[in-house]
């Protein structure tokens, strides 16, 4: 097992925001034949916090178009003025971009370009609770559907024809009791909402309440409905934050960030319910210091799945036994910034971007598709608070 340990951590930090201070995105030209996507070029888009109420440095999306051959990133716009566009997501049919705006109670709509990949603010409206965390839209295509963090409810609205938001059609309070962290479990929390691979049910974290819940949302009606049960109990105090599907086993991991944990869960897709298989540690066992576990997802094939540790400052690597589904950890890999909130795999499935929220970096990792081994490849990108990626082909 390579389990690096805090020193190097500490070193290869250094050394990645060393370079990082000459520009805006540094590429090394040893390391350029190694970066090469497949397929035309990708526009990355990169959501942030803005206000001062978060320390934050990011003054809006940032647009990015990723060179097929290179890999490297050039930066084409920065739409200014939008506040904490801190989560990013696309229709289904890959028309129109929208965000939620964290700490608030908005969402947002932009028109894309589909030549340059550029985008234009549409129009923005209430979703229905304070600090919209996370969205994804329905199966139909006809709404998007938002988690509330600060009021613990799910909201959906709805998408117009020309990709624009209309007013809330429906939200939905979720039930419980919050968890007995004093800070960080006031109340119900939802922090993510996507589907299942089926598309049948919703499934949503609650850092606030420790639970899962499952949902299907009826876009006719419109309407949430709780499944039965409607939720899995997660350990106490364990935050349940973000949480990510196997390809094609009926698994799904879950990311617990207060106490820095894994839980695999079996997938029943036809009822709707998680059964909990294995809990492992997010960070290695001789790292005592703080930290909270934080994005989370599995490689295209099924072989190895990823976490990003804010404190630990770093990505685990987990192999997933193709039996079973279970993990075993396999290393470490510094993100060479501070506090990893998200990360992102390319759609070719050769490179990792963490995105350091502290330090204003976006570090570009490639992956050994064989060993599941992340390395650095000295490309940093340079950009404020970043929060969230995601990338359109073009």
């Amino acid at each position: 097992m390579n389990t690096s340990s805090r020193n190097g951590l500490g070193l290869l930090r250094r050394d990645l925001l060393k370079g990082a201070m000459v520009a805006s995105v540094v590429v090394p030209q040893a390391m350029r034949s190694a970066q090469a996507q497949t397929g035309g070029d990708l526009i990355a888009y990169v959501g942030c916090r803005t206000t001062k109420e978060r320390n934050a440095r990011g003054e809006g999306i940032c647009v990015y178009r990723i060179d097929g051959k290179t890999g490297e990133w050039r930066q084409i716009q920065l739409l200014r003025d939008i506040v904490n566009p801190s989560y990013l997501a696309f229709d289904r049919k890959g028309r129109n971009l929208y965000s939620v705006h964290g700490d608030f109670g908005e969402a947002s709509a932009y028109s894309i370009n589909p030549r340059t990949g550029e985008i234009a603010l549409l129009n923005k409206q209430d979703c229905g609770g304070k600090n919209p965390v996370h969205l994804t839209p329905d199966q139909t295509n006809r709404f998007m559907l938002v988690a509330n963090y600060a009021t613990g409810t799910l909201g959906a609205l709805p998408i117009n024809d020309d990709g624009s938001l209309g007013t809330l059609a429906t939200n939905i309070a979720i039930p419980g009791q919050p968890g007995p962290h004093k800070t960080q479990q006031k109340s119900i929390q939802p922090h993510q909402i996507p589907y299942d691979p089926t598309g049948r049910f919703l499934v949503v974290p609650d850092k606030g309440g420790d639970k899962v819940s499952v949902f299907r949302f009826d876009p006719d009606k419109p309407a949430f409905i709780p499944n039965e049960p409607a939720s899995v109990k997660g350990r106490e105090g364990a935050g349940c934050r973000h949480i990510a599907f196997h390809p094609s086993k009926p698994i799904a991991y879950l990311a617990n960030e207060l106490d820095s944990t894994i839980t695999t869960y079996a997938w029943d897709a036809g009822k709707g319910v998680l059964k909990p298989l294995q809990i492992v540690p997010a960070t290695p066992q001789e790292f005592t210091e703080d930290n909270t576990a934080a994005g989370i997802a599995t490689s295209a094939d099924g072989r190895f799945l990823y976490v990003s540790n804010r404190g630990h400052d770093s990505i685990s690597v987990f192999a997933i036994d193709q039996g079973n589904g279970l993990l075993k950890p396999e290393s470490w890999v510094s993100t060479g910034g501070k506090q990893p909130r998200f990360f992102a795999i390319d759609p070719s499935g050769n490179h990792l971007y963490a995105a350091n929220e502290v330090s204003d970096t976006i570090v570009d990792l490639t992956i050994d598709k064989q060993t599941g081994r992340l390395a650095p490849t000295g490309q940093i990108i340079r950009t404020g608070s970043p929060t969230c990626i995601v990338f359109r082909q073009i």
